[in-house]
């Protein structure tokens, strides 16, 4: 089957989607900037760090989701999907940094609580963050629904975040003014320092299973064997591998037909499975391998094997 690409218009909205996470984190950055000068607020601060985070990681995922959008080369049989993967991975980085970094500060706070002062101007402020980042969001989801970046989503995952940061942040300021709680303000930094660790985690863990080809949901694998195994000719299947890499998916399996079918037919039933699968997982790279029903295949070749790597050690070419 052809080799699976990702539309123009999936690309452009990728693309799209990462320049204005950046042009968001950018503006909310001055206007949170502003505000912290003017309040003092460790709450806002959180935020306001937050934001310059928050412009890191866009850049970062900007930059994989346009080099993961580069067609397979010589070098790179199965494209550069990963690169989303390891976006992932830098953000993170970046998002555990940050929460170790509003941790230590906000005990700080705790054993010297400062009062925070206008908290309207904070609030005021703030409010006019939770609606750029909900605008945000709500464009990253729809991308996301049409492409499956998994670098989107990560955005998409850590601003939606923000919105209940943002929020928190609201309600520490209003606190501190009306009941007059000078710890208030180090208790909410605090709670958002543990919420943007566990985002760090949760985002390195989906990083790291695509790193290492995890395979997919058992119940999209089901799906999978279904629609094989509904096609006349298919009378059995086995060795089924999935594996996502940014925006591709690649799905691999062996049917196993009558071995009297000439060979036009028995490649009429892979071609025709092939094509089934890709309707149901959109833009996927499928490879359909035919064994006649009841041939057992050898499941290593070491002579064959051993004379490759001899060759490409010979030449000079990195395994």
């Amino acid at each position: 089957m052809a080799e699976s690409t990702v539309s123009q218009t999936n690309q452009r909205l990728m693309r799209l989607a990462t320049l204005a996470a950046v042009a968001t984190a950018s503006t909310l950055i001055v206007v949170k900037l502003g505000a912290w000068v003017f309040t003092g607020s460790l709450a806002l601060l959180a935020s306001l760090v937050d934001s310059g985070l928050d412009v890191a990681a866009s850049l970062v995922s900007l930059m994989a989701v346009r080099h993961a959008l580069q067609p397979a080369d010589m070098e790179h049989r199965f494209g550069h999907g990963k690169a989303e993967s390891i976006a992932v991975l830098a953000q993170a980085a970046f998002i555990g940094g940050s929460a170790l970094f509003l941790g230590l500060e906000a005990v700080r706070r705790f054993a010297s609580p400062t009062p925070v002062s206008r908290g309207e101007v904070g609030i005021a402020v703030m409010v006019f963050a939770i609606a750029m980042t909900i605008a945000l969001v709500l464009f990253q989801r729809h991308v996301v629904r049409k492409t499956g970046s998994i670098a989107i989503a990560a955005d998409s995952a850590h601003y939606t975040g923000d919105v209940l940061v943002n929020g928190s942040v609201i309600t520490a300021l209003a606190l501190g003014s009306v009941l007059d709680w000078p710890w208030i303000d180090a208790a909410f930094a605090l709670g958002i320092a543990v919420y943007l660790a566990r985002n760090a985690w949760r985002l390195g863990l989906t990083a790291f299973d695509q790193i290492m080809d995890k395979e997919m949901s058992e119940a999209a694998r089901t799906c999978i064997a279904d629609i094989a195994l509904a096609e006349p000719g298919a009378l059995a299947m086995h060795d089924l591998r999935t594996r996502v890499s940014g925006p591709n998916l690649f799905i691999q399996l062996h049917i196993e037909v009558d071995g009297a079918l000439t060979l036009n037919a028995a490649h009429d039933i892979a071609n025709r499975i092939e094509i089934k699968i890709t309707e149901a997982f959109v833009g996927a790279e499928v490879l359909v391998h035919l064994d006649p029903l009841g041939v057992e295949e050898p499941v290593a070749y070491p002579a064959t094997l051993d004379r490759v790597v001899s060759s490409e050690l010979d030449e000079g070419s990195p395994l």
